[in-house]
């Protein structure tokens, strides 16, 4: 598997669709990113707050791969790095073809662990009119492909900033294909 770049990074403190492009981040290891709304051990979404919030964490780091923005781009979509509400965007890795348990080594010191995919939202739909679906494909049983990202836990904390490197370590197989978290 390819290693990629940070293209960007990204928080917000409160809970909203965009996030708020920064200089760096910093990643706490079993929480998230310091001062990000959904930085936490147990849930944050509001929905799966709604739930049980006793629910461990599987959100704690949301990524999506400049690809996508690109790809949106060529569609029409004016659309850029953290305004989807992702923590970190990537260039250069193919973020949806990990399988769950992927570890993803950020600079010097930041692990992440894949959990799953972003399941894109209505919110996606209000942010831009048509977005939804153009985030949205099929495959070829007609199984439903939701390109909006990945998310992680965080294993080992330290500062992630754009430059930096990401490396991919697949976990033994079998691999497990990411689904929605």
């Amino acid at each position: 598997m390819a290693d990629g770049t940070v293209i960007a990074v990204a928080k917000a403190p409160d809970h909203g669709f965009s996030k708020h492009a920064v200089y760096e981040i910093r990643v706490i290891a079993g929480s998230g990113v310091a001062g990000d709304a959904h930085q936490g051990a147990t849930v944050k979404h509001r929905s799966r707050v709604a739930a049980d919030p006793s629910q461990p964490n599987l959100r704690q780091v949301h990524l999506i791969h400049a690809e996508l923005l690109d790809e949106l781009r060529a569609k029409g979509f004016d659309v850029e790095a953290s305004q989807l509400g992702e923590n970190i965007t990537t260039r250069g890795i193919d973020l949806l073809g990990l399988p769950k348990g992927a570890l993803l080594r950020l600079g010097a010191k930041v692990v992440l662990e894949v959990t799953g995919l972003r399941n894109p939202c209505a919110q996606i739909e209000n942010f831009r009119s048509g977005l939804l679906a153009a985030v949205l494909d099929r495959g070829p049983r007609g199984e439903i492909i939701r390109k909006t990202g990945i998310m992680a836990i965080a294993l080992s904390g330290g500062t992630v900033r754009p430059g930096d490197s990401i490396t991919a370590e697949l976990p033994p197989p079998p691999h497990l294909p990411l689904e929605r978290v």
